[in-house]
C-alpha cells in the first residue's frame, strides 16, 4: 500500500488518510464481493436517515476502521464523518479530519460502481489534505496544498476545453427534497441544450476527482455536505480548477454552503456555469 509523496510537510497526514482509506476499502469490496459474485446486501442491514437517505453497516463499519486510524495517527484531531454528526451547528474554521466512508451509498446498495472513501484534513480555514479512494476501480486521488493532485501517485491536472459549448459536465440529481424540481430541471435542460454533455454517476466525490483529472470540464450540485466535497474540492484545486457556490465564493464556502459549482477554471466555463446555475443561487436542497 505505497503512499504518493508530494513533498510536503503534510506527508505524515496523507499517509494517515491513505491508510485509512484503504482500511475502509477493504471493509467495502468484503461487503460487496466481486462482479462475478455479489454479496446480496440484505435489507435488514439499511436504515433510512430520511427520504432517500440510507446508510448500511458497511458504512458504518468502514467508518469505524477510518477513526481508529486517524484517532491511532492524530489523537485529540476533531472528527467530523458522515455517521453520526450534524455540520448543520459547525463553525466553518477549525481542525478537523472530516470523512465519508462510503460516498455512492446509493450504488454500493445495488452493487452499482462507482464508489468511494473520501477523507480530508482541515486546519484553521483552509483544506490542507484532499484523498478520494475509488473503491471499486481502485484508484486513489491525493491532493496537498500547494503540492498539486496525484492520480495513482502520478501527477494529474484539469482540461483546457475554454468554450463552454464544448463542455462536458458532471452533475448530482435532488435526492432528498423535491419542491424546486421544476426549476432544478430548467436549469438541466438548460445545460443539455448548450454544452456537450452531462452526467450523473451518484458520488459527488467521484465527480470531483474526474474533474480535478480532466475527465469532466466541470461539475455542480447543491444538498450536499461537507463529507461529499471537502476532499474533491482539494483534489480541483491542486489540478488547477476553481470551486465556488453558485454566487461565486470560494474557500470554504463551497464545503460547507451546501453548493459546490466546480470548473477546469476557464473564464467562459466558470461562467456559463454560474449564470446557469443562477435561479438556484439561494436555494439549497
Amino acid at each position: 500500500m505505497p503512499v504518493p509523496s508530494h513533498g510536503s510537510s503534510y506527508e505524515d497526514v496523507l499517509a494517515t488518510a491513505v491508510r485509512a482509506a484503504h482500511n475502509a476499502a477493504a471493509v467495502i469490496r468484503e461487503a460487496a464481493g466481486t462482479f462475478d459474485h455479489p454479496v446480496e446486501i440484505d435489507a435488514v442491514d439499511i436504515d433510512n436517515k430520511g427520504v432517500n437517505d440510507f446508510v448500511t453497516v458497511t458504512d458504518r463499519a468502514a467508518q469505524d476502521v477510518i477513526v481508529e486510524q486517524l484517532q491511532q495517527d492524530t489523537p485529540g484531531v476533531e472528527i467530523l464523518a458522515e455517521e453520526g454528526d450534524d455540520p448543520e451547528e459547525l463553525e466553518w474554521t477549525g481542525d478537523r479530519w472530516i470523512v465519508d466512508p462510503i460516498d455512492g451509498t446509493t450504488n454500493f446498495m445495488h452493487r452499482l460502481p462507482p464508489y468511494a472513501v473520501s477523507i480530508a484534513f482541515q486546519t484553521e480555514d483552509r483544506l490542507r489534505v484532499g484523498v478520494v479512494l475509488d473503491v471499486s476501480h481502485d484508484v486513489l486521488y491525493t491532493a496537498v496544498a500547494g503540492h498539486g493532485l496525484q492520480r495513482n501517485g502520478r501527477p494529474d491536472e484539469v482540461t483546457f476545453t475554454d468554450t463552454f459549448s464544448d463542455a462536458f459536465l458532471a452533475t448530482g440529481f435532488p435526492y432528498r427534497r423535491f419542491e424546486h424540481t421544476e426549476i432544478y430541471l430548467d436549469i438541466l435542460a438548460h445545460f443539455i441544450r448548450s454544452t456537450q454533455g452531462l452526467r450523473r454517476h451518484g458520488s459527488a466525490a467521484i465527480d470531483c476527482a474526474r474533474t480535478a483529472c480532466g475527465r469532466f470540464d466541470g461539475f455542480y450540485e447543491t444538498g450536499l455536505k461537507p463529507w461529499d466535497v471537502a476532499a474533491g474540492t482539494l483534489l480541483i484545486r491542486e489540478g488547477g480548477g476553481r470551486v465556488t457556490t453558485y454566487d461565486g465564493r470560494d474557500g470554504l464556502a463551497p464545503v460547507y454552503d451546501r453548493q459546490i459549482c466546480a470548473s477546469n477554471n476557464s473564464e467562459a466555463i466558470h461562467a456559463g456555469l454560474l449564470r446557469g446555475l443562477e435561479p438556484m443561487k439561494d436555494i439549497r436542497l
